[in-house]
Protein backbone atom coordinates (compact mmCIF):
# COMPACT_ATOMS: atom_id res chain seq x y z
CA UNK A 1 0.00 0.00 0.00
CA UNK A 2 1.21 3.49 -0.53
CA UNK A 3 -0.40 6.74 0.96
CA UNK A 4 -0.28 10.13 -1.02
CA UNK A 5 -0.51 13.66 0.25
CA UNK A 6 -1.11 16.45 -1.79
CA UNK A 7 -0.27 20.28 -0.71
CA UNK A 8 0.03 23.51 -2.76
CA UNK A 9 -2.96 24.24 -3.80
CA UNK A 10 -4.07 27.97 -3.60
CA UNK A 11 -5.98 30.84 -4.71
CA UNK A 12 -3.79 32.55 -7.69
CA UNK A 13 -4.52 35.18 -9.92
CA UNK A 14 -4.97 34.55 -14.12
CA UNK A 15 -1.28 34.39 -15.61
CA UNK A 16 0.37 33.20 -12.00
CA UNK A 17 2.10 29.79 -11.00
CA UNK A 18 1.38 27.41 -8.04
CA UNK A 19 3.53 24.00 -7.21
CA UNK A 20 1.90 21.10 -6.19
CA UNK A 21 3.32 18.82 -3.96
CA UNK A 22 2.42 14.66 -4.02
CA UNK A 23 4.27 13.09 -0.96
CA UNK A 24 4.39 9.24 -1.08
CA UNK A 25 4.35 6.76 2.00
CA UNK A 26 6.94 4.74 -0.07
CA UNK A 27 9.63 4.98 -2.36
CA UNK A 28 8.35 6.16 -5.44
CA UNK A 29 10.63 3.77 -6.82
CA UNK A 30 8.56 1.31 -5.91
CA UNK A 31 5.40 3.16 -7.49
CA UNK A 32 4.73 1.93 -11.47
CA UNK A 33 3.87 5.33 -11.76
CA UNK A 34 2.09 8.56 -10.72
CA UNK A 35 -0.78 10.60 -12.42
CA UNK A 36 -2.13 14.17 -11.15
CA UNK A 37 -5.75 14.61 -11.60
CA UNK A 38 -8.35 17.72 -11.46
CA UNK A 39 -11.68 17.92 -11.11
CA UNK A 40 -13.64 20.80 -11.58
CA UNK A 41 -17.19 22.32 -10.13
CA UNK A 42 -19.58 20.10 -12.18
CA UNK A 43 -17.42 18.18 -14.67
CA UNK A 44 -15.60 14.91 -14.47
CA UNK A 45 -12.21 14.45 -13.21
CA UNK A 46 -9.68 14.60 -16.02
CA UNK A 47 -5.76 13.72 -15.79
CA UNK A 48 -3.57 16.29 -16.24
CA UNK A 49 0.21 14.78 -16.22
CA UNK A 50 2.03 11.19 -15.69
CA UNK A 51 5.34 10.46 -14.47
CA UNK A 52 6.20 6.26 -14.90
CA UNK A 53 9.17 5.16 -13.02
CA UNK A 54 11.33 5.34 -15.81
CA UNK A 55 10.72 9.09 -15.99
CA UNK A 56 8.51 9.27 -18.97
CA UNK A 57 6.12 11.58 -18.95
CA UNK A 58 3.03 12.59 -20.70
CA UNK A 59 0.47 15.62 -20.75
CA UNK A 60 -3.07 16.39 -21.42
CA UNK A 61 -3.23 19.00 -24.37
CA UNK A 62 -4.58 21.54 -22.25
CA UNK A 63 -2.02 22.26 -20.21
CA UNK A 64 1.36 21.27 -22.44
CA UNK A 65 3.74 23.64 -22.39
CA UNK A 66 2.50 25.39 -19.27
CA UNK A 67 2.97 22.90 -16.49
CA UNK A 68 5.79 20.50 -15.81
CA UNK A 69 5.65 16.96 -13.70
CA UNK A 70 8.54 16.58 -12.22
CA UNK A 71 10.33 13.91 -9.19
CA UNK A 72 12.27 13.88 -6.27
CA UNK A 73 13.26 10.53 -5.45
CA UNK A 74 15.14 11.47 -2.14
CA UNK A 75 11.95 13.09 -1.18
CA UNK A 76 9.64 10.57 -1.99
CA UNK A 77 7.57 13.40 -3.55
CA UNK A 78 6.15 14.61 -7.31
CA UNK A 79 5.74 17.63 -8.57
CA UNK A 80 2.94 19.56 -10.46
CA UNK A 81 4.62 22.72 -11.53
CA UNK A 82 2.06 24.81 -13.19
CA UNK A 83 2.59 28.33 -14.82
CA UNK A 84 0.11 30.71 -16.56
CA UNK A 85 -2.12 29.85 -15.28
CA UNK A 86 -5.78 30.35 -16.28
CA UNK A 87 -9.66 30.48 -14.77
CA UNK A 88 -10.11 27.43 -16.48
CA UNK A 89 -7.16 25.54 -14.58
CA UNK A 90 -9.53 26.11 -11.44
CA UNK A 91 -10.33 22.41 -9.89
CA UNK A 92 -9.51 20.36 -7.38
CA UNK A 93 -6.10 18.64 -7.72
CA UNK A 94 -5.45 14.67 -6.68
CA UNK A 95 -3.07 12.70 -7.16
CA UNK A 96 -2.72 8.88 -7.76
CA UNK A 97 -0.04 5.76 -7.35
CA UNK A 98 -0.61 2.86 -9.39
CA UNK A 99 1.21 -0.07 -7.67
CA UNK A 100 1.13 -3.12 -8.81
CA UNK A 101 -2.53 -3.34 -10.23
CA UNK A 102 -3.64 -1.17 -7.56
CA UNK A 103 -5.05 2.23 -7.37
CA UNK A 104 -3.93 4.94 -4.47
CA UNK A 105 -5.33 7.96 -4.42
CA UNK A 106 -4.72 11.31 -2.03
CA UNK A 107 -7.20 13.34 -1.02
CA UNK A 108 -6.66 16.61 -3.38
CA UNK A 109 -6.12 19.78 -3.10
CA UNK A 110 -8.04 22.74 -4.17
CA UNK A 111 -6.37 25.62 -6.75
CA UNK A 112 -8.06 28.72 -7.47
CA UNK A 113 -7.53 30.76 -10.67
CA UNK A 114 -9.11 34.03 -9.88
CA UNK A 115 -8.89 38.13 -10.40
Amino acid sequence: QVQLVESGGDLVQPGGSLRLSCAASISIFNINSITWYRQAPGKQREWVAVITRGGSTNYVDSVKGRFTISRDNAKNTVYLQMNSLKPEDTAVYSCKALLRGDDYWGQGTQVTVSS
